[in-house]
């Protein structure tokens, strides 16, 4: 391919950046020039790459977004000045190239000396220049990648050495750039030799492997060079705009019209897919969360954090490639009609390509019926006599606004009052209110739930901007239930259902069991703009107590087993989340006394769990992942890959049957049996109870016979354990109850 073209073109960006800003040095742009140059020399042939310039809408857009941070976000009047500029450019790169495998070390240098301090102004001007000459560079890159990989690959793989002690850096998130291309070459290399040597392991063939890895470079080259001009351009403009945006914090966002309309699905519920909400983790589409009741909940075969590397229609139609394609492309191919089958190809987020598994769902509407509260009895057979604790799921705090008004229709109190009149018919000592990945919903409904617990009260403190914190009191003095409560908690129970628990521990009302909450403790507002929409910050919940549950969630007076991991899930997870504070604490008295209990509940409950089958799975499982998630290089020498997962292979199969023996049932002679009789990726498992009875592929709880949660809740692990947490604060305070009667009747 001739190089004397791109140089010239290559020369003329760095002439126009010089005359225009005059930041740059010609050492720099030397070095850019020879970069390019030696890059050229090694592709095989040449890819139109159009640059982009931004939408007439866009400048406005931008300004609008400014503005409004600038006097409606929770931190108003903010300075936009070059420490604000120096964020936005860190995070802008940081989208583009996570991995730093495209940008080579002299880009970045000349891109910092040109706009490191720059954007600030910029962005108070509407200008968008300099965020779209950093994409075009980077697109350039990444065709000129693209092509490398696509020559790699038309020349054959059979000249990997995979005896060599090679090894490929797994997070190359703070690794230096490239220094050169034939550094960038390497890294490639390497790249490509480990995706070779994880389809080998896998049973692939080589030619299978070339063609399927061709195939998934030639779609993103396409999708560089042939999506339209206003839709990659609408990409670029989000991208460096939501790098402004989340300096604030990482709930502020903008929405482009088509992804206003995708969150309006979401808020809704009506779209007929799989209910699950993605997002884009570097190449890969990685589930954020899903939503409670829709397929994909109900299969019980996907997590947040799994990763989706395949697509394919009904039951047998070709699986697509998905991994660097586009998210809304993503999207669209999961969607789908009612009734329709869709099948993924799913790995963990600890897993690579090789240990996928294909997960089959048929796409339906998620109903408010599926999400409404429901109750379950734990019967425990307690020295011969049995003992009832009920409990009450609540997947999500519910309303329908209306209905609200004319006091009728589905709400999340209302069934709840319903539930509690039938659990006293069914003679229960007890009641667990499980939140287990209830996301939340109506403030109100959160309210008037902590009232039929409590008599009367300060539930909730909400502070806006600059103004002194608003109380929201639960006013009825009517209590639904006056007995034993617990409420159970995990790492996807946010929001409203934070704001439950932190009102029921604050008051001492019921015992809070199981790991950590999200952590989430502020509120959004969807603002219209000239284009697309701002999601914005605008206040904090601030429990009772007076503390935020921004950032620290709520912990449980007595923690179980953290499933979900919270260093990747949770608010604390996130880049410039808000941080924790507190404010003065609200007028409240607790109505309850749980606080001289805990440590003998806490001591009886870790008895318990010490040679409990499950609690030991959970435990060996927690382990396993966490020295997983250590590693920092990958081996690309196929006898240590297949000695390393030799090994891992017999240490889950040695905690799986280690946990099926305990429970007296047949034990599974590899971990490939275990895998085909159960779609829960081991290495990641969420605080669902582990299946007794594993789900078969493409098989959901809906469609087959009653799962055995359904038939015994006691084999929920979780639930099981805080009944019986629940039972021995009964008997504490039966037995305090009896010394204040003797003392009393002493004379």
């Amino acid at each position: 391919m001739p190089v004397r073209p791109r140089l010239r073109g290559a020369v003329t960006f760095l002439e126009v950046r010089l005359g225009r800003r005059g930041r740059y040095q010609w050492a720099i742009a030397a070095a850019m020039v020879v970069a390019l140059a030696a890059s050229d020399a090694l592709l095989a042939e040449d890819r139109a790459y159009e640059p982009l310039k931004p939408l007439a809408s866009h400048s406005r857009a931008s300004v609008s977004i400014v503005n409004e941070l600038r006097n409606n976000h929770y931190y108003p009047r903010r300075a936009i000045d070059d420490s604000v500029s120096a964020q936005v450019f860190d995070k802008y790169l940081d989208r583009l190239d996570p991995d730093r495998a495209y940008f080579l070390a002299g880009d970045v240098e000349a891109l910092d000396g040109e706009y490191r301090f720059s954007l600030d102004e910029a962005l108070k001007q509407g200008d968008l220049e300099p965020a779209f000459d950093i994409f075009n560079l980077f697109q350039q890159r990444m065709v000129e990648r693209l092509e490398h990989v696509l020559a790699v690959l038309d020349g054959g793989l059979y000249g990997f050495d995979f005896t060599a002690d090679e090894s490929l850096e797994l997070d190359r998130e703070n690794a230096p750039w490239p220094g050169d291309v034939d550094e960038m070459n390497t890294l490639w290399r390497k790249r490509i030799k480990a995706w070779t040597l994880e389809l080998l392991l896998d049973g692939e063939e080589i030619e299978d492997i070339e063609e399927r890895l061709g195939k998934r470079y030639r779609n993103r080259l396409r999708q560089l060079t042939q999506t339209k001009h206003e839709t990659r351009s609408e990409e670029a403009f989000q991208t460096y705009i939501n790098a402004f945006t989340n300096t604030y914090d990482p709930h502020t966002e903008y929405f482009s019209p088509r992804n206003t309309a995708q969150f309006n699905i979401d808020m809704s519920l009506s779209l007929e897919g799989i209910g699950a909400v993605l997002n884009q983790v570097d190449e890969y589409t990685s589930i954020s969360r899903l939503v409670t009741a829709g397929p994909a909940d109900k299969s019980g075969a996907l997590k947040p954090l799994d990763r989706i590397i395949g697509v394919g229609q009904g039951e047998t139609g070709e699986l697509i490639d998905i991994v660097g394609m586009r998210l809304d492309e993503v999207v669209d191919l999961i969607r789908g009609p009612k009734g329709s089958v869709v099948r993924l190809e799913v790995i963990g987020p600890n897993a690579v390509e090789a240990d996928a598994r294909i997960v089959q769902i048929t796409r339906n509407k998620v109903m408010l019926d599926d999400q409404a509260a429901k109750k379950k009895i734990l019967a425990y057979d307690v020295g011969g006599h049995e003992r009832r604790i009920g409990v009450i799921d609540i997947p999500s705090f519910y309303a329908d606004p209306m209905a609200r008004r004319r006091d009728e229709g589905r709400a999340t109190t209302r069934d709840v009052v319903r539930l509690i009149e039938e659990l006293k018919d069914d003679g229960v000592e007890g009641i667990v209110v499980d939140l287990r990945d209830n996301g939340g919903g109506s403030l109100e409904e959160a309210k008037s739930l902590t009232g039929l617990f409590i008599e009367s009260g300060p539930v909730v403190q909400v502070r806006n901007q600059g103004r002194r914190a608003q109380q929201f009191p639960d006013t009825d003095s009517r209590i639904e239930w006056s007995g034993p409560l617990a409420v159970l908690v995990n790492r996807l129970s946010a929001s409203a259902s934070e704001i439950f628990a932190g009102a029921i521990q604050a008051y001492q009302r019921g015992i809070i069991t199981g790991s950590r909450t999200f952590g989430k403790g502020t509120v959004q507002t969807l603002l219209p703009l000239s284009r697309g929409h701002l999601k914005i910050t605008q206040a904090k919940y601030y429990l009772i107590s007076g503390q935020s549950t921004q950032h620290q969630g709520v912990i449980p007076d007595i923690e179980m087993p953290a499933a979900y991991d919270i260093d990747r899930i949770g608010e604390s997870a996130l880049d410039d989340a808000m941080p924790w504070d507190r404010i003065s604490p609200a007028d409240y008295s607790a109505n309850g006394e749980v606080a001289p209990f805990v440590r003998e509940l806490q001591a009886a409950h870790l008895r318990r769990v010490a040679d409990d089958p499950d609690f030991r799975y959970l435990r060996a499982m927690t382990e396993r992942d966490t020295e997983l998630r250590a590693r920092t290089h990958l081996s690309l020498n196929r006898e240590t890959r297949e000695r390393d997962r030799e090994a891992d292979d017999g240490r889950r199969l040695a905690i799986v049957n280690a946990r099926l023996e305990a429970r007296g049932e047949p034990l599974v002679e590899s971990i490939e049996e275990w895998n085909a009789l159960s779609q829960v990726e081991s290495g990641a498992f969420g605080d669902a109870p582990i299946p007794i009875t594993p789900i078969a592929d493409g098989e959901s709880n809906e469609e087959s016979e009653q799962s055995p949660l359904e038939e015994n809740p006691l084999d929920d692990p979780m639930l099981r354990e805080t009944g019986l947490i629940l039972l021995d604060y009964i008997g504490l305070n039966q037995q305090v109850a009896m010394v204040e009667g003797e003392a009393a009747a002493t004379p």
